[in-house]
């Protein structure tokens, strides 16, 4: 081992144990070190932590590979920090500050970050499945190629937020403020944009098939190559937004309320067919209850008589 692997691993177990300390006598968050060489500096690989460590100050730390399983962060600041690789699993960093942190492919499912701070962080290539982001601030976010699929970002902060080739199928950004934003061909099927704020956002070759867009802003959003196959935007008004064609409105589902740009026509979907609803079948009538057995003769008593 040398020199910089000696200097670095103490400096890990002290932060170990100020965790540790952090927690009193809730469960101890507990570290399991090893070191990975980068370049010309050593690494912690990994660090696991549970327990609760609220409000704690890490910012600025190297946490590359450290592993949070089903801890709580909630409120802790990472400013700044390198959490390269990462694992949050059921992890809570509710409100927690991560502005400027490095999360380049970390996985975070199931993990609630409702609330955090995550200003001009970097998210590339994150698994972020299932994830809570639902009023978080990630405005100047760097999620390319990130993977979100049913992730929540209601009412998230989103401005000008790097998104091109993320996959955001089925998630939920229902009155999120995303002006500005550029998700050149992110898939988005299935997802809601409804009464959020897209101003000036890059939809370019995006896959928007069977999205919801009613009720959202898009002046000046870009369209270009978007994929809008059965996408509802019943009510929406397109008008100034940019290029839109007539083969994309054609299989949109419009509405009588959808405004479109000069020369265009939004079409309904009824009568043309476009969408069709097929429903489930029934499931199997469950089969009768048994008729409930009958009672138990009454008890026999055997008398003698004298």
């Amino acid at each position: 081992m040398d020199h910089s692997t000696r200097a670095k691993t103490p400096r890990l177990s002290r932060l170990a144990f100020t965790l540790t300390a952090l927690i009193g006598t809730a469960t101890a968050a507990v570290p399991s070190l090893a070191s990975a060489n980068m370049g010309d500096k050593d690494v912690a690989r990994m660090v696991s932590f549970g327990g609760a460590c609220a409000k704690c100050e890490l910012s600025g730390r190297k946490l590359t590979g450290a592993q949070f399983v089903g801890a709580n962060f909630a409120g802790a600041a990472l400013v700044g920090s390198d959490l390269r690789d990462a694992r949050f699993m059921g992890a809570n960093f509710a409100g927690a500050d991560l502005s400027r942190a490095d999360l380049s492919d970390a996985q975070m499912v199931g993990s609630n970050f409702s609330k955090a701070v995550l200003v001009d962080a970097t998210l590339r290539s994150v698994e972020a499945r299932g994830v809570n982001f639902s009023s978080a601030d990630l405005s100047g976010v760097d999620m390319r190629d990130a993977g979100a699929t049913g992730s929540n970002f209601s009412r998230a902060l989103m401005a000008n937020a790097k998104l091109q080739a993320a996959e955001f199928p089925g998630a939920n950004f229902t009155r999120t403020d995303a002006r500005g934003a550029n998700f050149r061909d992110a898939e988005m099927s299935g997802a809601t944009f409804a009464s959020g704020l897209f101003d000036r956002a890059s939809f370019r070759d995006a896959d928007l098939s069977a999205s919801n867009l009613a009720g959202a802003t898009f002046v000046g959003a870009d369209f270009r190559g978007a994929s809008m196959t059965s996408a509802n935007i019943g009510g929406v008004d397109l008008s100034r937004a940019k290029g839109l064609d007539q083969d994309q409105l054609n299989d949109a589902c419009a509405d009588a309320g959808t405004r479109v740009p000069v020369g265009l026509v939004a079409k309904s979907c009824r009568g043309g067919a476009k969408v069709r609803y097929i429903s489930a079948p029934l499931p199997h009538r469950p089969p009768a209850l048994p008729k409930a057995p009958a009672p138990p003769a009454g008890p026999r008593y055997l008398v003698a008589v004298d």
